[in-house]
């Protein structure tokens, strides 16, 4: 018998208009440590809305969240907290050193500058960046710029990650690093990993997958169960594009 690991991360029922237009249709997502829970879906399918309720930029019109059992409503800032975050569009300085951008978002955390140093010199490395504390962002290439956001993300110890389309821009080989990098942390540290992508290549090696269309989940579950529904001799790929092919493919 199996023992359930902790559940880090809980969303039920959201829903998330922009005027007459619905964006989310109620959406309930579970993720729990050490878990790396892949989010694919089309672009417009809802991936950015979600990330935004999920990060507490947008309050949902219903449902609730909870980090680490901390509603996001009523206890944002404890919520908040336990999460690391990868947006889509950089927030680095570009401005800035490597290590004053890391510098800046201890400080924010409260985090003491010892504890940021030791961090920031255990994590560099590990993502081929020794050397590159100097450097300014802007001289960095796009790989390397993700691998410092990564970076970031992970110096207050968080125990949930949210990977928003983290990998635009970057060439197939540091999209892989990056892509292999975040599953070690996820299985290595227990850390729980949302993964959103429009990219199949990207989602076959998640221990769960989520599609994501037209503002609901039409599939949550391990690869192995989305390929036994496909049926025998199914290709995965095509068997992605179909379900996400149309308004009825809903919950096959």
């Amino acid at each position: 018998m199996t023992t359930e690991h902790p559940l880090l991360l809980q969303a039920r029922g959201l829903k998330k208009s922009y005027g007459s237009k619905p964006a989310l249709k109620g959406v309930d997502l579970q993720l729990r440590a050490g878990e790396m829970l892949a989010l694919l879906g089309p672009n417009g399918a809802g991936k950015s809305t979600l990330l935004q309720l999920l990060t507490g930029l947008f309050t949902p019109d219903e449902g609730e969240i909870e980090v680490l059992g901390q509603d996001m409503r009523r206890h944002p800032a404890q919520a908040l907290a336990g999460l690391g975050v990868v947006f889509q569009q950089s927030a680095l300085d570009m401005d800035l050193s490597v290590i004053s951008n890391l510098l800046f978002h201890t400080d924010l955390h409260g985090l003491p500058r010892a504890v940021a140093r030791e961090r920031i010199a255990r994590h560099l490395p590990a993502l081929g960046l020794s050397g590159q504390e100097k450097a300014q962002v802007r001289n960095l290439s796009g790989g390397n710029r993700r691998k410092v956001e990564l970076v970031r993300a992970l110096l207050h110890a968080p125990r949930v990650l949210l990977m928003d389309e983290a990998t635009v821009g970057l060439d197939p080989a540091s999209r892989q690093q990056l892509l292999a990098h975040v599953n070690h942390l996820c299985h290595s540290e227990g850390i729980g990993v949302l993964w959103t992508t429009h990219l199949i290549e990207e989602v076959q090696n998640a221990d769960r997958l989520m599609l994501l269309h037209q503002g609901k989940a039409h599939f949550d579950g391990s690869i192995a169960d989305f390929m036994a529904k496909a049926g025998e001799g199914s290709d995965f790929k095509t068997e992605i594009l179909r379900q996400l092919s149309g308004p009825a493919s809903a919950n096959r």
